[in-house]
């Protein structure tokens, strides 16, 4: 995405009175969105030549309903990593005084730009070169787009408002000096339109539904993706605040409305609380990829590398290394290429070296055991309690994660022993809630350097489990989130023998959220 973004980062929300979202929890959640919106727009190295930056515009991508289903039915997803021609998302609402609540919904998306380079007379080139030197490129560009209501809640309880959120089609040329040609940007027209309704399902709890549809006329059948994407809203997200009302976290649901929150149906998006962590529920984003609730933008990220999932540190100093021909083409390949560029070349030093990494906890929580949640006894034969920090040379000495075991329920858990998936509640990464109730086999246990542990496993029913052993792809959990089972019996299949794995200390980007990329 545009910033590296952070779990529970530590930028602060402006105060806020009464029950609305304020401007400055608006702003901080439009940071995130817009880490959302430009989210794989261009990639490192920021080259038109670059074979990654030849297939775009992957999330969150609305055609007109007709050519996306000419190959068949589109199947709806929670996420928007799949082409479609709509956007779905269910919310619960809570409102006191439903009379009196409002309901305000901005929905947000990129516009496709096709930036044409003509030589003069008016001929189309792919590249072009001034006399002063600069490269000029034939490339897609976006532009992005917005539409807001602000609706009483009543209103929508009544039947509901659909208003347009299509955008124009334009032209602009810009002519370049010496009369060497030009370059011309079209833009083809966007016909959509959102539907916002809600449903009363007790005296103060609704549910809103807020439906985007791309409503353009479809292009020929056997129109290229490239082509079709003039016509698509791309990277669309919609954002939701509250007025005298708050919205229900639907990863975390409140004692009582976890039957409503399962009867929630979204499709090709994912709804998030956003604001502060602790926040009540003010705001609300529904991006086309999986996030936290209260997502953040890292405050050490300095500025957009479009892609959230990457380590700032790393994409700088890889772009500190392009060559001079290198940083020309990406220059001249887009305007945002040029200001990743402009700001890795003036980078100040201190602004760097923050880069470098930041711990946001050095003493990991310990949830009480519950009824329903097994207790934790962090001991290890081989790695004990009073072991050096993890920064002290020789720390990591006698650590063997294919034979360290940890107790779980009084039951030592370690390579080979059987357990079923209990992820958390609160705070655990949303791809693995959906691995819940699964049973799956213990491959090694991994400590931290923040002094955790975690447990790499393989579902016992993935087909592709043996290859992940091979080469150390595993699902990562806490010891808290596991439930302990017997042996594989005679009649059960036996998931692959573990696979042996090096001893390592891992980050924070390394743990269970990396394992979703």
């Amino acid at each position: 995405m545009a910033e590296a973004l952070a779990e529970g980062g530590t930028k602060s929300a402006a105060p806020r009175g009464g029950a609305g979202p304020s401007p400055g929890v608006l702003e901080q959640l439009g940071a995130v969105a817009d880490a959302v919106l430009y989210e794989g727009y261009l990639l490192y190295p920021y080259r038109r030549s670059s074979a990654k930056n030849r297939v775009r515009w992957q999330f969150g991508v609305l055609f007109p309903r007709d050519w996306v289903e000419a190959d068949g039915p589109v199947t709806p997803g929670v996420s928007g990593s799949a082409d479609s021609w709509y956007q779905q998302t269910e919310c619960l609402l809570r409102a006191r005084q439903p009379v009196s609540a409002r309901v305000r919904v901005r929905v947000r998306y990129l516009q496709m730009q096709r930036k044409q380079v003509q030589e003069a007379g008016h001929g189309p080139v792919e590249s072009l070169r001034t006399d002063d030197g600069t490269v000029h490129l034939t490339f897609d560009e976006a532009l992005p787009r917005e539409c807001e209501v602000e609706l009483p809640l009543d209103e929508l309880l009544r039947g509901g408002h659909t208003f347009a959120v299509g955008a124009t089609a334009g032209e602009d040329v810009e002519t370049l000096p010496e009369g060497a040609g030009r370059v011309v940007r079209t833009r083809e027209e966007i016909r959509a339109e959102t539907t916002v309704t809600a449903e009363r399902l007790s005296d103060d709890l609704c549910r809103i539904r807020v439906r985007t549809t791309n409503t353009a006329p479809a292009p020929a059948s056997r129109t290229t993706r490239d082509e079709a994407l003039r016509r698509a809203l791309i990277a669309t997200h919609t954002l939701l605040g509250g007025d005298g009302a708050e919205f229900v976290s639907l990863i975390d649901p409140p004692a009582g409305l976890e039957a409503p929150v399962r009867a929630c149906r979204n499709e090709f998006t994912f709804p998030v609380l956003g604001g502060e962590s602790g926040d009540t529920g003010p705001v609300l984003l529904s991006a086309p990829i999986i996030l936290p609730d209260h997502p953040q933008v890292a405050p050490e990220s300095p500025g957009d590398l479009h892609d959230a999932a990457e380590i700032d540190e790393i994409l700088t100093l890889r772009t500190m290394l392009l060559t001079d021909e290198e940083k020309r083409e990406a220059r001249a390949t887009d305007p945002r290429a040029a200001a990743i560029l402009d700001r890795v070349d003036t980078m100040p030093q201190e602004v760097f070296e923050r880069l470098h990494g930041a711990v946001r906890s050095l003493t990991p929580a310990t949830p009480a055991a519950s009824a329903d949640r097994p207790s934790v006894a962090p001991a290890t034969p081989t790695a004990p309690a009073d072991r050096p920090a993890w920064w002290q040379e020789g720390a990591d000495d006698g650590l063997s994660p294919t034979s360290d075991t940890v107790l779980v329920d009084g039951v030592p858990l370690g390579g080979g022993s059987r357990v079923r998936l209990r992820p958390r509640g609160r705070g655990a990464d949303a791809q693995d809630m959906f691995l819940a109730g699964r049973t799956a086999e213990v491959a090694a246990v991994f400590h931290d350097v923040d002094g955790s542990v975690h447990l790499a496993v393989t579902l016992d029913d993935d087909p592709a489990a043996e290859l992940n052993h091979w080469y150390g792809r595993f699902h990562y959990f806490r010891p808290d989130e596991l439930e302990p089972l017997e042996p594989a019996g005679p009649d059960e299949p036996a998931a692959p023998a573990p696979a042996a794995a090096p001893a390592r200390h891992t980050t924070d980007s390394e743990t269970p959220a990396a394992e979703a990329e």
